[in-house]
């Protein structure tokens, strides 16, 4: 959730309104504008509050052009039904939305199948407010575990979490909320995300368990899980040192089971306590819904569990808030049964088609050096060829938001803060056509950012934020 800060001018002007909005006499009352940053003296016809919101949306960029973000942008009408039939219901309260509940109930456990969960009957899990809460659980449970271990030493201890350095800002949020040291593995030459002898290196007495990435935020590499787990195993073999891994699967989670089955990465490796999926990224639900899974009881410590009665029945918790609506879980429920793995396989493996080839056209300009291709997430990042001195990634970025296209550019973290890219994410709905689409702005620009003397992007954060 973003932060915001109060108006800067409290007086300042209020919000215009059309003549035709007004129901009422004389003509004055009828373009009279609600103020912006306080509650308005008296109520507005619904028609006009309505028409003044949506005038002010028209300005936002359009989702289906939006290639920086990995959530879903559509979803077909009958899910849009559904959800409309559930945004009253509070998740929460499953005494009274039993059957809500009991299709949370079955998404939990069609995640433990795919993800090969020893005992699917055993495994544990709950649906989240997307991945950044199922990551804080996650991470909760992880440092109790430590904390029961170590209870001798623990609070005077101080516990640790490794993790690659290309980690998702929620990572970051959890070690500085609930007081982990971050250790982060750095990128090192064209190895963009985590080395597993590195992480393990890193890990001591106090590590509460090692992030493994299936599906890097920056690039789209999925991290080598199974490497990782090796590297772990090495370790207690010679200290004795027993680290769990958490499996971050934000998006890889809903890719790698049906395309690359082949891949093992999940709870088939025994050290893997538990793993989180976004429903709302490659789960192909609208945001937010997240899911997070532990391999069984032992790995979700009871005491994290709460129980409470008062709005009816028994109810087992475990969660960073508490009401939210049902709408999402109902929409999860609704795409696991509308496709199923077929479908699921042939909707990630369409939009991967369309990253590669994307990739490949971006790859033939010679403009451009590619880092990754999108044949793991269906992402691929690239930077300027050497010898590209007239444009940069951040001319580029801004030039194709001239034409509706929200594409990222960034500097990469410690040690590749020399890299800047650009990253184009490719989802369902981002179609061969629009692939085409967008190859044609590209093109068209090539020759104006070509003759530039130099890049011209000088405020590279302005580069990154939307405008038309």
């Amino acid at each position: 959730m973003a932060l915001h800060e109060g108006p800067e001018k409290h007086n300042e002007r209020p919000m215009s309104v059309n003549p035709f909005f007004g129901q009422a006499n004389p003509v004055a009352e009828m373009t009279q504008a609600p103020p912006k940053h306080r509650l308005p003296d008296s109520p507005l016809p619904p028609d006009t509050a309505a028409q003044l919101v949506h005038d002010e949306l028209m300005l936002d960029g359009n989702s289906r052009l939006n290639l920086a973000t990995f959530v879903t942008t559509w979803m077909e009408p009958q899910a849009g039904d559904l959800m409309a039939e559930c945004r009253d219901k509070n998740m929460i309260d499953k005494d009274e939305y039993p059957r809500t509940a009991e299709l949370e109930r079955r998404c939990v456990a069609m995640l433990a199948d795919l993800w090969n969960a020893p005992d699917p009957a055993a495994a544990v899990g709950c649906s989240t407010t997307g991945s950044s809460e199922a990551c804080m659980l996650a991470g909760m449970a992880l440092k109790r575990r430590w904390a029961k271990r170590n209870a001798d030493r623990y609070p005077g201890a101080r516990p640790n979490l490794v993790m690659g350095v290309n980690v998702q800002v929620c990572w970051e949020k959890f070690c500085n909320f609930w007081e982990v040291e971050a250790r982060l593995v750095p990128m090192e030459g064209d190895r963009y995300h985590l080395d597993p002898q590195a992480a393990a290196e890193l890990c001591d007495e106090n590590t509460i368990g090692v992030v493994g990435i299936l599906g890097s935020t920056f690039d789209g590499s999925y991290e080598p899980i199974a490497d990782l787990c090796a590297a772990l195993d090495a370790l207690q073999e010679r200290t004795g040192l027993d680290v769990p891994v958490h499996v971050d699967g934000a998006s890889g989670a809903m890719v790698a089971p049906f395309l690359d089955e082949d891949l093992v990465w999940d709870f088939r490796l025994p050290r893997v306590a538990s793993i989180n999926t976004s429903g709302h990224k490659y789960g192909l639900v609208y945001p937010g819904v997240g899911w997070a899974l532990w391999r069984d009881g032992e790995s979700l410590p009871e005491e994290l569990v709460f129980r409470v009665n008062y709005l009816g029945g028994d109810m087992p918790t475990f969660a960073l808030n508490f009401s939210r609506p049902g709408a999402q879980v109902v929409a999860q429920y609704y795409t696991f049964l509308r496709l199923g793995r077929e479908g699921y396989r042939a909707v990630q493996q369409t939009t991967r088609d369309v990253a590669t080839e994307l990739a490949d056209r971006i790859e033939a300009l010679d403009d451009f050096r590619l880092l990754t291709r999108g044949d793991e997430l269906p992402v691929f990042a690239f930077t300027t060829a050497p010898g590209v001195e007239s444009y940069d990634v951040f001319d580029l970025s801004r030039r194709l938001r001239e034409s509706g296209w929200l594409v990222p550019a960034y500097t990469f973290p410690p040690n590749r803060e020399d890299l800047s890219v650009v990253r184009i994410v490719c989802r369902n709905g981002f179609s061969r056509d629009l692939a085409d689409l967008f190859m044609d702005d590209l093109s068209r620009l090539l020759p104006e950012l070509r003759r530039q003397p130099h890049p011209q992007t000088r405020d590279k954060a302005a580069a990154t934020s939307f405008h038309h």
